[in-house]
Formats: C-alpha cells, sequence, structure tokens
C-alpha cells in the first residue's frame, strides 16, 4: 500500500474514532507527520462523520489548547493536533490552567526526533518526550497505525481515569 494511502486510512481512523468518542472541536498547528488529519479535518469530502467535527485552525499551540479548554469547560470534547516542539509553548496553559481545574484536552502530539533521523531542533525534545510526559504526570500512549481506534481508546480510558490531559504520540506520518 502507497504512504499517503496508509496515512489517511489511519488519519481517518484516528478522526473516526474521535468521533466515535463524542468529539466535535478538533484545532491545532500543522504538522508534516499530521498531514493527512490536517488535510482531512480542512477537507472532510462525502465523510459525513468527519463533517461533525469542527476544525478551527490556531496560529500557535497554546492558542489552540486555549481554544479547546474553552470548548471542554462549555461541555464539549476537543483535540488539539500539533508537533512535540510546540507542546513546550503549551506547559504553561497546562500547569496554570488545564491541570489545575481538571480541564481535560486530548493532545495529538507527533514524536519528532525520536529516531535521532529529524531535523536538529527536534532532537532534545525527541529524546526526552516520554520523560517530559511523566513529569508532568500526563497520560500518553504511542499510536499503533494498525489499531488507530484502540491507541484512541486507549488514551481515553486513561484520561477519564485521572481526569487529566491525555497525549496521543504519533511517531510516523499520518
Amino acid at each position: 500500500m502507497h504512504a499517503t494511502t496508509l496515512g489517511s486510512t489511519t488519519a481517518r481512523d484516528l478522526l473516526h474514532s474521535l468521533v466515535d468518542h463524542g468529539y466535535s472541536l478538533a484545532t491545532g498547528v500543522p504538522c508534516s507527520l499530521l498531514n493527512g488529519a490536517f488535510r482531512l479535518l480542512e477537507e472532510p469530502g462525502d465523510d459525513e462523520r468527519l463533517k461533525t467535527l469542527r476544525y478551527v485552525s490556531a496560529p500557535r499551540e497554546d492558542s489552540a489548547v486555549g481554544i479547546a479548554s474553552g470548548a471542554v469547560v462549555a461541555g464539549e470534547r476537543a483535540v488539539v493536533l500539533m508537533q512535540n516542539s510546540g507542546l513546550g509553548y503549551c506547559l504553561n496553559v497546562l500547569t496554570s490552567f488545564n491541570l489545575i481545574y481538571d480541564v481535560p484536552v486530548l493532545l495529538v502530539v507527533s514524536w519528532r526526533g525520536h529516531d535521532g533521523n529529524d531535523a536538529v531542533e527536534h532532537d532534545v525534545i525527541g529524546a526526552e518526550l516520554l520523560r517530559l510526559l511523566d513529569l508532568f504526570a500526563l497520560p500518553h500512549t504511542v499510536l499503533d497505525p494498525a489499531d488507530a481506534a484502540g491507541s484512541v481508546s486507549h488514551v481515553l480510558e486513561q484520561m477519564d481515569k485521572e481526569q487529566r490531559c491525555g497525549v496521543l504520540i504519533v511517531r510516523e506520518g499520518i
């Protein structure tokens, strides 16, 4: 199967699973590893399930967390898509709002630099991503491209159990 087709299938499965779990808002800052998901959010075509997932583009990752947090406080389920370098921008928002006031937002984070084969600016956070998430006690799951729905269910179970933001980590492009 062609990589783009596989990526689109995984992205579609991921987004369908979010819709199936009641997610109605997606926001974020584009990343090449999440390109298939962003493409589907921007142009769902005739996919009726994806049309129920509103997409709001954000200029920065911390702004996206703010948009999603507002939606969660208003009673919606919201997801933020970003690359791991953008997670640094979000730490203040997460620690001074979401983690204090129990506002659980799902973060779908691409794992740039996890294998040391990426642009140099991704090396540090790529090597330390899991320890950073553990440090802030953010439950996380690495996406299994063969079972995107199972990966989503697993991270959402962790989020619900701990009433915290959760992180679904995407290692390969989708």
